[in-house]
């Protein structure tokens, strides 16, 4: 965030504004929690939520994302070498107590969405002012998915969040492989196809997770989700003669093609995204690049 500035005009003319973190870190936490779809791509579900355990705690946030995992967001006004350890304590025991989890879902999202939580992956985000340099290390090593997320308030009308690291417990390293092989960590729909379209799948997964640092892949049984805090792509299963690709870059910017491109904003279909990309070859795969790339920076 060094060097980076913020100016909006006033009085027909133009102020700079100087980043600062929040006077208290209820502060963040409201402001979160008021947008947190919008800022994060979670649901929110609870504030200040209490574990019934010996040792007691309250939980910042809870929610849940895209793909349906459960999330638990911590914050910190400035730095604290504690955020991640007290995150991933809560974090734990939420793992061992899903019945709870599943009850909140189901009283406030309904009992579908209870029944599609993705206990695979539970996810805990921090946001705090800063972290250090063995902060991000800690992450990079842990086995849980956790996103470090950086805020900054410019006065009183703009807020930032970047992403300072975001792991999912494995490595964070994008393996280049021949496309003539499946990766071992490639989906196990995956792994099962043969073909002309296993190739083409593989080299998508490839493409979408060498765009830059920071993406991770979420599997679900209708589709994988790649995302890098929030979801940027999500790739249905190979069909018999295409691959569907779903972004989030917004389709009245694109110059759509019947075929390739369509919007489809407000049609239901598995994943996110309102842009949906066809593929049928590899040619179709470069041409969608450029797509993937404004969906990878929206995000």
């Amino acid at each position: 965030m060094s060097g980076l500035k913020l100016f909006h005009t006033t009085n027909g003319g133009v102020t700079e504004v100087t980043p600062c973190l929040a006077d208290v870190e209820a502060d963040v936490q409201s402001l979160i929690e008021a947008h947190m779809e919008t800022m994060l791509g979670v649901r929110f579900l609870a504030s200040e939520y209490v574990m019934d355990c010996v040792d007691g705690g309250r939980i910042d946030s809870l929610g849940i994302d895209e793909n349906g995992a459960p999330v638990v967001v911590e914050y910190k006004r400035g730095t604290d070498a504690g955020v991640i350890n007290q995150g991933l304590y809560y974090l734990s025991w939420l793992t061992r107590h899903r019945g709870a989890f599943d009850s909140l879902v189901r009283d406030r999202l309904g009992a579908p969405t209870a029944a599609q939580v993705l206990w695979s992956a539970p996810r805990l985000i921090c946001v705090a002012g800063d972290y250090t340099r063995y902060d991000v290390h800690a992450v990079r090593e842990h086995r849980r998915s956790i996103d470090l997320v950086r805020y900054r308030y410019y006065g009183s009308d703009h807020v930032s969040l970047e992403t300072v690291v975001s792991a999912t417990g494995k490595s964070g390293v994008v393996n280049r492989r021949s496309r003539r092989h499946t990766p071992l960590d490639a989906p196990q729909a995956l792994q099962r196809q043969t073909g002309a379209m296993a190739e083409l799948a593989v080299a998508v997964d490839e493409t979408l997770r060498g765009l830059g640092g920071g993406v991770t892949r979420v599997q679900r049984k209708q589709y994988a989700a790649y995302q890098r805090l929030r979801n940027f792509a999500c790739v249905i299963p190979p069909q018999q003669t295409k691959l569907l690709v779903y972004l989030k870059a917004d389709p009245k910017s694109v110059d759509l093609r019947p075929g390739f491109t369509r919007d489809v904003t407000g049609l239901g279909h598995h994943g996110t995204g309102d842009l949906e990309v066809q593929l049928r070859t590899e040619r179709d795969l470069e041409r969608a690049q450029k797509l993937f790339r404004l969906s990878y920076s929206a995000a």
